[in-house]
């Protein structure tokens, strides 16, 4: 286990909260040794809440600072991952932060993400068929505002 220049309670503190917010919002932007060590607490966690037994959700209320989030994982996280015998978080890296060139990263769960990327290139596919579209209608339109500029001129003579 990485250190984090942090005391034991407060690394276990770290861990639990990245934990809890990964539960609760889905998806949490952090810095990459963070997200790998959380990665491993989320991972146990899940594998937890997929044996859905009373011991189980009290072991992992132990684990989780908020009720919600304990609820959120034995109702939706542990049903979409009963499938899976493990990998159920993902980390995309995103780059260095400006501040401190720290590397950062999303660590979110596998299957939140895939609805988002299975619409993306639906809309991406939307977007180049109405651009040719109003593409078009402009080149229409040009010469039409050609031909009056030039009959405006001949007139004008």
């Amino acid at each position: 286990m990485k250190k984090f220049g942090r005391s034991m309670e407060h690394r276990k503190m770290l861990m639990k909260s990245l934990v809890t917010n990964l539960i609760l919002a889905e998806s949490i932007k952090t810095t990459l040794p963070k997200a790998k060590e959380a990665r491993k607490d989320a991972d146990k966690i899940v594998t937890i809440a997929k044996k859905g037994d009373l011991a189980a959700r009290r072991l992992a209320a132990s684990r989780l600072l908020d009720p919600a989030a304990v609820q959120k994982l034995f109702d939706k996280i542990a049903p979409a991952m009963s499938d899976r015998k493990g990998g159920y978080t993902r980390i995309v890296k995103l780059g260095t932060r400006r501040g401190d060139a720290a590397e950062m990263c999303v660590l979110q769960w596998v299957t939140a993400a895939e609805p988002a990327a299975a619409s993306a290139p639906a809309e991406a596919e939307k977007a180049e068929a109405k651009a040719p579209a109003k593409s078009e209608e402009k080149k229409a339109k040009k010469p039409v505002k050609r031909a009056a500029k030039k009959a405006a001129a001949e007139t004008a003579k």
